[in-house]
């Protein structure tokens, strides 16, 4: 029988036969519940929901095995063990398995049904010892498959005992499988536990289809009962044994970032109705998956990058806040992965844009670490724009080790964008460690709205100018651009520009193209937009919005920047920025509402995006305006009385930190110094950051 025609009986006998594959010892029985249209197989082990790639599998070794597979079918949970004794033990076997369970939240010992050892490659190994025998027959799987390295021999156990030829190490690793035996193969298929989105953070779950062209699929499936889309995550030890930095990790990307083979809707339904499939997968997405991380899903975001309240979203369900009562806002536009990083065990990163302050605002309100790097640090080409010469790319996390560490891997020169779309001189980025010899508090945006949470804020401060030795002063960068001289941009030229820059990139690539093919389709109908952006596309003047205009604004800009960065914030042979400005971007430690009725109070509640009335511009545009790189970083949390549970929650505390533009990895080295101090903290999943 052909290999094509075995795996298509397999899929056809799993419906039948994998409850009677469970073994004893109280497994799990394993339940069939749907084959995907990509030929994949969905499946059930006690209450855990698995998917397992049987169309593309991981590994496939060749021989006969047509014993077996007359006797037991086909897709069988199993277990790959690389032995690096050289004799195995029981022992040996017991450790292996135990670290599986507490290192890994996808293997079970369900997936014990059948196991695999096989040498790795690097050791000798002679066999298993009596004890490893004894503990297989305790474990009492279906299957026992042993590599050739081994040695032919009878071992005297209840087990079949299968030799095979040991695969190559690149083609399988360790970990739970979905295994399925023909005549002349065995099949390994990549298993992902199909988590829920509870809270409704993702617009699908993704997964790589190991088709050989680096294409992703997305995972149709939800759990109708509660609406949940459901995630795909695979094994955490399959990465183990892969040395590149960022293997395992698991990664959520807004749906603005191309996947190949998927639809990059910008959270457009009317968008992904006219759009084609992408063709490639965004360099700044592919890097990620070079370096080893797993792309586990498209999250949600407000329509095309906007900052639309939350009450203003039409074509999707506004995610959900887990912190607090549950009912706060997520920001806008990369609120889903905020959000999703701040509910989520099983969710390492997820990656965002800003260009208006969309990495930091949902940063700020779900207590997470995020970023707005400086202007062209990240490649944006397969990313849909809002302005080209302001939008940016950052990346959500909890663990501050790990964020650094991402970060270093991730943002690298060669990533960097052409100075021709940021209109900025070329972009150095040092790993510095040139710290900063001043704190500038920004008055005009400062202190917290909430007592409370401005003395979270000063104790940070005191720790992180104790371990610095920097000094604090009062500063109002208001006045300074005020008092500048006449040839430095003011606030009311600078938003105009900004305003140019964030307007055209969008309308000509997006805007019109969308509004053409929504009319030639619905007999010259405007295509079904949220408001946020509506009224600015449907009143479009390309009179107005000229090219002169564009490259104008930009020179704008460019001057804005100059002046800033010789005057503000500067490099000096002891500091790749002598001083940082810290700010709120956030709720001045007061809950903000996804239902805007509940923010009516306003010395209880925050409205988000409102400018204080002694700033001359909201702090959210400085970073976009200058350039420069703007961190969020979760310092603490306050109580509240929710609106909505009526009883005492607590609510993240947050501050901005503002650097030279290309300062960014000597704040990321700072972060990195002050979690050694214990000053910062790895953030909780859940109702409460800390």
């Amino acid at each position: 029988m052909g290999f094509l025609a075995s795996r298509v009986r397999d899929i056809a006998f799993f419906l039948g036969l994998c409850s009677v594959l469970a073994a004893p010892m109280k497994r799990a029985p394993c339940k069939h519940l749907q084959t995907t249209q990509y030929g994949d197989v969905v499946f059930g082990l006690g209450n855990i929901t698995y998917l397992a790639n049987v169309q593309h599998p991981k590994a496939v070794l060749s021989g006969d095995f047509s014993a077996i597979a007359s006797q037991q079918g086909s897709l069988l949970p199993f277990t790959v063990i690389f032995a690096e004794d050289e004799v195995v033990t029981g022992s040996y076997l017991q450790g292996v398995i135990a670290r599986y369970q507490k290192g890994d939240d996808v293997f079970t010992p369900d997936f014990l049904a059948g196991v695999y050892i096989a040498s790795n490659g690097t050791n000798r190994t002679s066999g298993l010892d009596a004890s490893a025998l004894e503990y297989l027959t305790g474990l009492a799987p279906r299957h026992l498959f042993l590599d050739t390295s081994f040695g032919v021999a009878h071992h005297s156990v209840d087990i079949p005992v299968t030799y095979v030829a040991p695969p190559k190490v690149t083609d399988l690793t360790a970990g739970p499988y979905a295994v399925s035996i023909s005549d002349g193969s065995v099949s390994f298929g990549t298993v992902y536990r199909l988590y829920r989105d509870t809270h409704r953070n993702f617009l699908y779950g993704t997964y790589n289809a190991n088709d050989g062209k680096d294409t992703f699929n997305p995972v149709e499936m939800f759990r109708a009962r509660f609406w949940d889309p459901m995630i795909p995550v695979p094994s955490r030890i399959y990465s183990w044994s892969d040395a590149r930095p960022l293997a395992g990790y698991r990664v959520a990307i807004k749906d603005l970032f191309n996947m190949k083979g998927l639809v990059t809707s910008g959270g457009s339904q009317a968008w992904a109705e006219i759009t084609s499939v992408a063709n490639a997968t965004a360099p700044s997405v592919q890097r990620i998956v070079d370096l080893g991380g797993v792309l586990v899903g498209k999250y949600k975001l407000a329509q095309f990058a906007s900052g639309a309240n939350p009450w203003d979203w039409q074509d999707e369900h506004y995610p959900f806040n887990p912190r607090g009562d549950g009912w706060l806002t997520c920001s806008a536009s990369s609120s889903g992965g905020g959000c999703s990083v701040a509910a989520y065990d099983w969710l390492d990163f997820a990656i965002g844009s800003d260009t208006g302050s969309s990495m930091r605002r949902p940063a700020a309100v779900s207590g997470t670490y995020g970023n707005r790097p400086s202007q062209g640090l990240m490649s944006l080409s397969g990313v849909m724009p809002l302005g080209a010469a302001t939008d940016t790319a950052g990346v959500f996390a909890r663990n501050v080790r790990d964020w650094v560490h991402f970060a270093k891997n991730w943002y690298v020169p060669e990533m960097c964008q052409d100075p021709s779309i940021t209109g900025l001189s070329p972009l150095e980025a040092p790993d510095s460690y040139g710290f900063p010899k001043r704190v500038l508090y920004l008055t005009e945006y400062l202190p917290l709205k909430n007592p409370a949470a401005e003395e979270v804020l000063q104790a940070f401060i005191r720790n992180m100018t104790a371990v610095f030795g920097m000094t604090v002063e009062d500063f109002n960068l208001t006045a300074a651009v005020v008092n500048a001289t006449d040839d430095v941009p003011k606030y009311g030229a600078l938003n105009s520009a900004t305003g140019v820059l964030n307007t055209m990139t969008q309308y000509q690539e997006v805007g019109a193209p969308l509004m053409a093919a929504w009319s030639e389709r619905y007999e010259g109908r405007f295509p079904p937009v949220d408001p946020a952006r509506r009224d600015v596309w449907r009143t479009y003047n390309d009179t107005l919005y000229t090219a002169e205009l564009y490259n104008k604004s930009l020179a704008v800009k460019r001057a804005a920047v100059d002046w800033f960065e010789s005057t503000v914030l500067y490099s000096t042979p002891e500091s790749c920025s002598e001083s940082i400005m810290l700010w709120d971007i956030g709720t001045g430690g007061l809950p903000s509402y996804r239902e805007e009725s509940l923010n009516g109070n306003p010395n209880t509640t925050a409205f988000l995006a409102l400018t204080p009335a002694r700033a001359g511009i909201s702090g959210a545009n400085l970073c976009p305006i200058y350039g420069c790189v703007d961190m969020t970083i979760p310092i603490g949390q306050v109580p509240y009385m929710s609106n909505v549970t009526f009883v005492e929650e607590m609510v993240p505390v947050t501050v901005s930190v503002i650097a030279k533009r290309g300062c960014d990895f000597m704040l990321w080295n700072m972060w990195e110094k002050l979690a050694d101090e214990g000053v910062l903290k790895t953030i909780k999943t859940g109702r409460t950051a800390f």
